[in-house]
């Protein structure tokens, strides 16, 4: 048995697909007369940055950085209507349906019989709890933990806290900043599921310690050819 950690956002279930959406429609609404989607991305990319050290994650905080992006990037006064509509936009993320990335149910359902499965996310706590309520899949897990960010001291603090035996564990996720350079960091393994749309800020080329276990599956239900 092997104890295995898995990540939530875009490794379960879509989750950037209705950001990106939601920028899009913020794009449209600033209008702006010279720059485009790719630069405001860009000028958004650097607030996110800053601002998920102080704040953390999630549509509600991504509401905020929109907000702020309007307040430095509109051309016209500005008015509260103005960053209620930009707000409202982000708050749309959390009014769509939940949609389970193929394979997912039925490969939980054979991880979790044979290996103990932690779901470790990170994330706004209230948004992330709603989305496992939706999901429909807490029943495959012997644990969840929310974080505010996936770093190696968290990963050590997770096995800690859990008792895991680090040579025996696993980490599972799309996101190379996030599940998979951290976990190895921390001594554990790690499998990366790619995602077409993984969110820009979480991609980071692989760190690959000497001696490290590292794999990666064409999709979830790849999983099932190695545990």
């Amino acid at each position: 048995m092997s104890f295995l950690l898995i990540d939530a956002d875009d490794t379960l279930w879509e989750n950037n697909i209705y950001f990106e959406r939601s920028f899009d429609a913020f794009v449209s609404y600033l209008d702006h007369s010279s720059l485009t989607a790719v630069e405001i991305r860009d000028i958004l990319n650097e607030i996110e940055l800053v601002n998920a050290q102080i704040h953390g994650y999630g549509a509600k905080n991504f509401g905020r950085n929109l907000q702020q992006a309007y307040r430095h990037l509109a051309e016209r006064e500005i008015g509260e209507s103005d960053l209620k509509h930009v707000m409202s936009l982000a708050e749309r993320i959390l009014e769509q349906p939940l949609e389970l990335i193929e394979g997912v149910e039925e490969t939980l359902d054979w991880l979790a019989s044979r290996h103990d499965l932690t779901l470790f996310t990170k994330g706004n706590p209230e948004e992330q709890k709603m989305k496992v309520d939706r999901s429909g899949l807490r029943r495959f897990f012997d644990h969840t933990a929310i974080v505010k960010e996936k770093d190696a001291a968290a990963y050590r603090r997770i096995v800690e806290e859990r008792g895991l035996a680090p040579e025996e564990t696993w980490m599972i996720g799309n996101s190379p900043k996030s599940d998979i350079n951290p976990a190895m960091e921390a001594g554990l393994g790690a499998v990366l599921v790619p995602h077409a749309r993984t969110w820009v800020l979480e991609l980071q080329d692989l760190r690959t310690p000497e001696g490290a276990r590292f794999l990666q599956v064409e999709n979830f239900a790849g999983l099932r050819r190695h545990f």
